[in-house]
């Protein structure tokens, strides 16, 4: 048996004037919970999880009691012996009923391409994608700061004689105070909710506009599904020194004063986020270009795209 397995689940101590079930943790409680629950549905005897999980029995009935607080390696292990993921032990939304557990069987091991298409497919559906006439004549610029969105994006705006809107002042117009504000008072959670508000009071009013919206809007799914729904977005892309030298260039050393691995730390918001800006429908790439050149580039591919749609 390996001991260090073993050693990873932990009992939780009790007081001698506690009883015990007042003493368990809900969330071990829930977890075990579901280790019974799925170990049952396999058909699976305790002890046969435990052989399979290379963990004692008596600490699988610790785990199931709720008593034991295993380490992620043991969870991994649990949950290898009884045939599930990782998420379905430690109860992930997908795994709450069983349509959603045959729809994730549906969606995975599927390429890029094929979950786009039935991301899309799904929208239509449920009727929150594709069924906007004037999705096309929105369009909404994405990408990290410094991209240019709000410089090119009035210039793309004056060009097709449309409203420009700038997400970011519309944020601070619900609030009542600035981007920075809302982070320190209110949190990003509360910054969240006013950023998709501002998104969904642009779409109802505006059928034409441009949009320049924040770099993080692509980190919250909902918001960001609004925004392809109801929005022809376009990636403003730029090598990651390009972006830290714009934003130098407006007179902000912020980025650089606040830390010495700034542009490693850049270079990983890039990287963690262009997974979703690639999601857009246009990408352009501004990187060795003048401001002429990169809203040429940008003018001609939203014209393009605007014909094709319209």
């Amino acid at each position: 048996m390996n001991e260090r397995a073993d050693d990873a689940v932990l009992t939780v101590p009790t007081d001698a004037n506690t009883p015990a079930e007042e003493a368990k943790n809900p969330l071990l409680v829930a977890l075990g919970e579901r280790v019974r629950n799925l170990r049952a549905r396999r058909g699976l005897t305790r002890k046969a999880v435990a052989q399979a999980a290379n963990v004692s029995e008596r600490h699988l009935a610790n785990l199931e009691y709720g008593i034991g607080n295993a380490s992620i390696l043991v969870l991994q292990q649990v949950s290898t012996a009884l045939q599930c993921s990782l998420a379905e032990l430690v109860g992930d939304v997908t795994t709450l009923s069983p349509e959603w557990l045959l729809i994730r069987e549906l969606l995975e091991h599927r390429g890029e391409a094929d979950l786009r298409r039935a991301r899309i497919a799904l929208g239509e559906l449920l009727g929150t994608a594709a069924g906007d006439p004037a999705r096309h004549r929105r369009i909404a610029l994405i990408g990290l700061r410094g991209a240019g969105k709000s410089t090119l994006g009035q210039m793309l705006a004056d060009d097709l004689e449309v409203p420009f809107i700038e997400l970011s002042r519309e944020i601070e117009k619900f609030a009542g105070c600035s981007v920075r504000e809302i982070h320190d008072l209110y949190g990003t959670n509360a910054y969240r909710r006013y950023e998709r508000r501002a998104l969904e009071e642009t779409v109802q009013i505006y059928s034409e506009v441009v949009i320049a919206t924040p770099g993080g809007i692509v980190s919250d799914p909902a918001t960001f599904n609004q925004l392809l729904a109801h929005c022809t977005t376009v990636w403003l892309q730029a090598a990651p020194e390009e972006h830290m030298g714009r934003v130098a260039a407006q007179g902000d050393t912020r980025p650089m004063a606040a830390s010495k691995e700034a542009m490693d730390d850049l270079r990983r918001i890039l990287s963690g986020r262009a997974a979703f800006y690639s999601k857009a429908d246009v990408s352009v790439d501004t990187t060795g270009h003048d401001l002429p050149e990169s809203f040429e580039l940008l003018r001609t591919a939203v014209r393009e795209t605007m014909s094709r749609n319209g």
